[in-house]
């Protein structure tokens, strides 16, 4: 096969599965019912002509008819006259427009034999465009069904383009949607924890603890200066809280001394307060 035989054939092959696709079978048929309409219609009309010029020769034959009986009774009259040579010519034209008559008979007869034969085709044709009316019918419902099932089923399998996009779409949306709750829950956490706290005051642990401490003792000295005034007997300290509150102390000092200072300056101020004990000793 050469090369220009291989590309018509090629041509053919996809004009062929484009009008395959573009072919709508219920067009088809209502196109096949509408000619058949046409081909009635045409048989319609060819009875009507057939019947008008049957009905002309019709005509035409009685007036030869009377033609007939004007003669006869012209040859009548001529024979009571003794003009026999009128009465004969009368018999002539007689016998002419009976001779006409006979052959509008036979033109008639065979134009009615004609006429019935179309209006027997006319009834079969008829019955037949009205049997195919009703199986193309049957074939639409068959087929819209059909195309129907088939969109469902693309549908529900997302065949389709259109259900394929929507898949994604929803896929997009949920990944979106579970980054979004999961951002949400570790925002939640974070500020369970006061992580959102301390960005935003801007003090660590140790400012914490020491502005604690400051507001303990600003609330015990208000709380001795209404004693007083009340005239009631200062509190005892209680030796099991003072000792927790120099423990806590000792170690929020030790605390800081740990995270801010240095370990050879750690070292020199303790001995330092070592020497300061034993002088005080002395």
């Amino acid at each position: 096969m050469g090369i220009l035989s291989r590309t018509s054939y090629v041509i053919r092959s996809k004009i062929n599965a484009i009008l395959n696709r573009a072919e709508d079978p219920t067009e088809t048929l209502d196109y096949s019912y509408e000619q058949m309409r046409d081909e009635l219609q045409q048989v319609k009309q060819g009875i009507a002509d057939l019947t008008t010029q049957k009905k002309r020769l019709e005509i035409q034959k009685r007036r030869l008819e009377e033609n007939v009986q004007k003669h006869n009774e012209q040859a009548r009259e001529a024979v009571q006259q003794d003009r026999e040579d009128l009465a004969r010519k009368a018999l002539e034209k007689k016998k002419s427009k009976m001779n006409q008559i006979e052959d509008l008979e036979t033109q008639i007869a065979e134009l009615q034999n004609t006429q019935d034969q179309l209006v027997d085709k006319k009834d079969e044709l008829q019955g037949r465009i009205e049997e195919f009316k009703t199986k193309k019918e049957t074939m639409k419902a068959r087929y819209e069904a059909a195309e129907a099932s088939t969109r469902v089923s693309e549908a529900m399998s997302g065949v389709g383009d259109e259900m394929a996009d929507v898949s994604r779409a929803i896929e997009n949306a949920e990944s979106r949607t579970e980054e979004m709750e999961a951002r949400s829950m570790a925002m939640d956490e974070l500020a369970d924890t006061g992580a959102f706290d301390e960005a935003l005051s801007g003090d660590d642990s140790i400012d914490r603890e020491l502005e604690a401490g400051r507001t303990d003792r600003e609330v015990d000295a208000e709380l001795e200066t209404l004693r007083a005034e009340l005239g009631k007997a200062p509190a005892e300290p209680e030796a099991d809280a003072d000792t927790d509150v120099e423990a806590t102390d000792a170690d929020a000092e030790a605390e800081v001394d740990t995270e801010d200072v240095p370990d050879e300056e750690v070292e020199a101020e303790l001995e330092e307060l070592q020497q300061e004990e034993s002088d005080g000793s002395k």
